[in-house]
């Protein structure tokens, strides 16, 4: 270590508060989590995790729900220390607790309650209609996979027609019109 670094954390961590107390520099405090909240986090973040990937809706609902406030936890732990309350001139600035991860705490829970508001009315609205609140497979989907993996198309396809969209029309200079598909490999582009 240089001299330098090893005055600076020495200044750092040998100021004292009004009572004489050591208080220790926000940068020891968040290099040192409790290892119990991490290990709180890492569990609610894991059970979530599992409880997401179901497909009941409820058990969803139930793993977002735990992914959130395991997020909220980590955003405390790696907050630091509690201070005193981050008000101007109510205490010194290095007594003071950081804001920031409290607001967005805050902003995580009114996130996380709306979420949690759509999927109770998504898995009330599942159950009036099907009688249970697992998410059935998409039948159209499944017609689409069983036709991908015997190699054929659907009835509805042409390959006659030439797919235009928007930025097609938009690349033509205007005065013949967009550049068609055909017109191009035949010419061998512009």
């Amino acid at each position: 270590m240089s001299a330098a670094v090893a005055t600076a954390l020495s200044a750092l961590t040998s100021a004292t508060s009004a009572h004489g107390a050591v208080v220790p520099a926000l940068i020891e405090a968040t290099l040192r989590p409790s290892l119990t909240l991490v290990v709180v986090v890492a569990a609610l973040v894991a059970t979530g995790t599992s409880l997401i990937l179901d497909r009941s809706l409820v058990r969803v609902l139930l793993g977002l729900l735990l992914i959130g406030n395991g997020v909220a936890v980590l955003f405390m732990v790696v907050s630091g220390t509690a201070g005193a309350a981050p008000f101007v001139g109510s205490a010194p600035p290095n007594e003071m607790s950081d804001p920031l991860p409290q607001a967005m705490v805050l902003t995580a829970i009114v996130i996380s309650l709306a979420t949690v508001g759509f999927l109770l009315a998504l898995a009330y609205r599942l159950w009036q209609t099907s009688g249970t609140d697992d998410v059935p497979d998409d039948a159209e989907d499944a017609h689409i996979q069983r036709l991908a993996e015997a190699r054929e198309t659907s009835d509805t396809y042409d390959p006659s027609e030439v797919p235009t969209t928007t930025s097609d029309e938009l690349a033509g200079d205007g005065l013949d019109g967009p550049p068609r598909v055909d017109d191009e490999i035949a010419g061998g582009g512009r």
